[in-house]
């Protein structure tokens, strides 16, 4: 049988070995194992590693096309690799853990990601098809009972079917609703105001004062250029619903100050009031929002601020990037195996010499 080994100065190596083989009147015909390669695979496990970690810095396509391979044996690699890494790896030290959904593909297509967060080992920890309940109690399956009393924090979004989820499998947990997607929310509800009120306005022949003034309205102000802040002065000269939803978004984020969980409730159901007294509907419909996971939020700081999903986010921008670096995945298992590859920091296979 003929093994391919790393190419040495661009010159292919192949290793020919004749493997015995016993007739064995119980078990039948066994073949003879071998200490560099597995099964009936035709790559030397030191190649398979060699281009797994390539393909962690380059698409699998470049990576055949380098090494002068086909991309199937790329594919296999990773497969390889990823497969014993699951086997070997332990989930035991899992305490905090984050939640969120990831658009892959055009069209409705969802991943569901689960990311582990404790201090000292931040990785993936498990893929999911679509974004409902069924897929987040696959992942309590994949976990265990044991694994789930172990879960001191969680972070996720406000998706109806991961809250329903996480409450009856992880009650115990602290479940944390942290600053990003409430901002988020919010930017969006502003956005909405300032993009219909502008049409308005044009419509009725006034002054496009709300012209390109989108970023100088959703950017923090310390992240304003000159020019930007010159603009928003300029605009907040006006009496507008655009001003007003743009002054309660900034008056959300002295919230996020305060240390204590009690005096931070009190603050936050006063804004809240103030957001339902202004009459601006996308405004009012983030602060009835807030108002419904009001205890999770306030979870932020009941965790001492330590977990948030400005982690999982920076894991989303990862995943994102992976797939944009291979122009896509034409099936769920190829990215799925991307995916953990790159991102689960998986225990690798021990070899003699390793090849970089």
């Amino acid at each position: 049988r003929v093994f391919e080994f790393i190419p040495l100065w661009g010159i292919k190596v192949r290793l020919i070995y004749l493997m015995r083989r016993v007739d064995c009147p119980d078990c039948g015909v066994k073949t003879e194992e071998i200490p560099w390669a597995d099964g009936k695979q035709r790559l030397c496990r030191v190649y398979q590693l060699f281009l797994g970690n390539w393909a962690r810095r380059l698409s699998w396509s470049e990576v055949s096309r380098i090494y002068h391979t086909s991309w199937q044996n790329v594919y296999r690699s990773v497969e390889w690799m990823v497969r014993w890494g699951l086997e070997q790896r332990s989930l035991e030290n899992v305490t905090a853990i984050g939640i969120d959904e990831v658009k892959y593909r055009t069209g409705p297509k969802f991943l569901t990601v689960v990311y582990q967060l404790d201090k000292g080992l931040r990785r993936l920890i498990w893929v999911g098809r679509d974004r409902n309940s069924r897929t987040v109690l696959r992942f309590f399956r994949t976990l265990g009972k044991e694994g789930a009393r172990r879960l001191r924090f969680i972070c996720s979004d406000m998706l109806p079917a991961y809250l329903k989820v996480i409450k009856k499998k992880a009650g115990q947990a602290v479940h944390i609703i942290d600053r990003f997607h409430v901002v988020a929310n919010l930017n969006t509800a502003l956005d909405e105001v300032r993009a219909e009120e502008a049409r308005k306005m044009a419509t009725e022949g006034y002054e496009p004062v709300l012209k390109h003034t989108r970023w100088c309205l959703l950017k923090r102000e310390e992240n304003l250029s000159e020019k930007q802040q010159f603009r928003l002065k300029d605009v907040l000269r006006y009496d507008l619903k655009t001003v007003r939803g743009y002054l309660i978004k900034e008056a959300f984020q002295c919230f996020w100050k305060y240390a204590s969980p009690y005096w931070a409730g009190k603050y936050l159901d006063k804004w809240i009031t103030r957001a339902l007294k202004s009459r601006i509907g996308p405004i009012m419909k983030v602060a009835n929002k807030i108002r419904r996971h009001r205890d999770l939020i306030l979870n932020w700081f009941r965790a001492k601020k330590e977990f948030s999903c400005g982690i999982v986010e920076g894991f989303n921008t990862r995943i994102k990037l992976t797939i944009r670096k291979s122009c896509g995945f034409r099936t769920f298992k190829a990215i799925e195996m991307a995916l953990y590859h790159t991102l689960g920091d998986l225990p690798e296979p021990v070899v003699t010499h390793r090849f970089w």
